[in-house]
C-alpha cells in the first residue's frame, strides 16, 4: 500500500486542492488571453506600432506569470514540489522577474499614454524599444540579486511553489525587501498614478477621456499591493504571526493580474480587438 503524502502545515486536503484549482484556472485564463494578444500582434502588421509594443511586452510578462502559476498549480495538485531545490530557485527567479516586468510594463504603458495624448506626439520606435529593454533588463537584474546573495528564494507556505523569501527577518533580507518594494512597486505605482492624473487634468477640459484614467492605478494597487504590504510588514515584524493560509492570499491575488491586464489593456483596444478577431476567424475578417 502506497504511503500518503503529508499535507503542508496549516492546510487541509480540501484547501490544497482548492489552491491548486484556483491557480490552474488563473494560469489557463492568463495564457489564453495574453496568448491571443501576442499571436494577433505577430500575425497582424497593423498592430506593430510603438504603443502596441508596450502592450506586447506586458502580455509577454503576464504569460510568464501564468506559466509560473501553471507549474505551481500542478505541484499543488500533486501536494508536493517535485523539482528539487534548484528547480525552486529557477521557479522563484522566473516568477519574480515576470512579476517585476509586469508591474514596470504597466507603468511604461501609463507613461506612453501620457506622452501620446498630452504631448500630441506619436511614440517613436527609438523611444519604445529602449523603454521595453529597460523594463526587462531591470526586472532580470532585480530578480537575479537573490541568486547572488542579496535576498533569497524559498518555498511559499503551501510548499508547492517558490517565491521571494520574506520569513527570515535578518538584515540581508530586510534591506532587500525594503529596497525592492520601493523601486519596483512604489516608484512604478507613482509613475502610473501621476501619468493618468496629468492626462485627466489636461483632457478633462475637452470633456473626452480616450482611456480610463483611474482603473489601471487601482488594479496595480489591488493586484500587487497585498504582496508589497506583506513584504514591507516582514521588514518590521515577524510574519510567523500571520497564518499560512493568509500568507497565500497575496500570491493568489497577484496571479489574477495577467487576466486583468489582458482585459484592461489589450482587449478594449479596437485595433487589437480586430487583430484577435482576425486570428480567430480570418475568413470572416476578410469578408467584412
Amino acid at each position: 500500500m502506497a504511503a500518503t503524502r503529508a499535507l503542508p502545515a496549516g492546510f487541509g486536503e480540501l484547501e490544497v486542492l482548492a489552491v491548486g484549482t484556483v491557480l490552474l484556472i488563473e494560469a489557463l485564463s492568463g495564457l489564453s488571453l495574453n496568448g491571443l494578444t501576442i499571436f494577433s500582434f505577430c500575425k497582424t502588421p497593423d498592430l506593430r506600432t510603438p504603443n502596441n509594443l508596450l502592450v506586447l511586452s506586458l502580455a509577454l510578462a503576464d504569460s510568464g506569470i501564468s506559466l509560473n502559476a501553471l507549474v505551481a498549480a500542478v505541484s499543488s495538485l500533486l501536494r508536493r514540489w517535485p523539482y528539487g531545490s534548484e528547480g525552486c530557485q529557477a521557479h522563484g527567479f522566473q516568477g519574480f522577474a515576470m512579476a517585476l516586468a509586469s508591474i514596470s510594463g504597466s507603468a511604461a504603458i501609463a507613461w506612453g499614454r501620457y506622452h501620446h495624448y498630452c504631448t500630441r506626439r506619436q511614440l517613436a520606435w527609438n523611444t519604445a524599444i529602449p523603454l521595453v529593454l529597460f523594463v526587462w533588463l531591470s526586472s532580470a537584474f532585480w530578480a537575479s540579486l537573490p541568486l547572488m546573495g542579496w535576498g533569497h528564494y524559498d518555498y511559499e507556505p503551501l510548499g508547492t511553489c517558490c517565491t521571494l523569501d520574506y520569513s527570515r527577518g535578518d538584515r540581508n533580507e530586510i534591506s532587500f525587501l525594503f529596497t525592492m518594494a520601493f523601486f519596483n512597486f512604489l516608484v512604478p505605482l507613482f509613475i502610473t498614478l501621476t501619468s493618468y492624473r496629468l492626462m485627466e487634468n489636461k483632457l478633462s477640459r475637452s470633456g473626452h477621456l480616450p482611456v480610463n484614467t483611474t482603473l489601471p492605478g487601482r488594479m496595480l494597487l489591488l493586484g500587487w499591493g497585498p504582496y508589497a504590504l506583506l513584504y514591507l510588514y516582514a521588514t518590521v515584524a515577524d510574519v510567523g504571526f500571520i497564518s499560512p493560509k493568509l500568507q497565500m492570499v497575496p500570491a493568489l491575488i497577484a496571479k489574477t493580474m495577467p487576466t486583468v491586464n489582458a482585459i484592461n489593456y489589450a482587449l478594449p483596444s479596437e485595433m487589437i480587438y480586430r487583430g484577435v478577431w482576425q486570428c480567430l476567424a480570418p475568413q470572416k475578417s476578410k469578408q467584412n
